[in-house]
């Protein structure tokens, strides 16, 4: 089973990511970011990549589509909130995203 991140992890691993346009959800131990896409080809594209690197770490997020936008939670069910998987997939959609 995955940890939650300690308060000095969430500040080494989370704070980059909300310097980034992550935010955190209310109500729960996760973080959230919208991606922009320039059309619904840019942001499909965007979703197909990224499934690949979660299947490949096993840790998948929850998501949506609609057009050319893209909404992400980002949280580890089985540790009860955010691990540092979490901090690695949401660096990883960034880098993905171009940002």
């Amino acid at each position: 089973m995955t940890d939650t991140l300690t308060e000095a992890e969430r500040n080494e691993l989370i704070t980059p990511l909300l310097e980034n346009g992550w935010g955190f959800v209310s109500g729960r131990d996760a973080i959230e970011k919208t991606y922009t896409f320039s059309n619904f080809i840019d942001a499909f594209g965007f979703m197909t990549r990224a499934a690949i690197w979660a299947e490949k770490w096993n840790h998948h997020p929850e998501w949506s589509n609609i057009y050319k936008t893209v909404y992400v939670t980002l949280t580890t069910h089985d540790a009860g909130g955010l691990s540092a998987l979490d901090a690695k997939l949401g660096a990883k959609l960034d880098k993905l995203a171009g940002g």
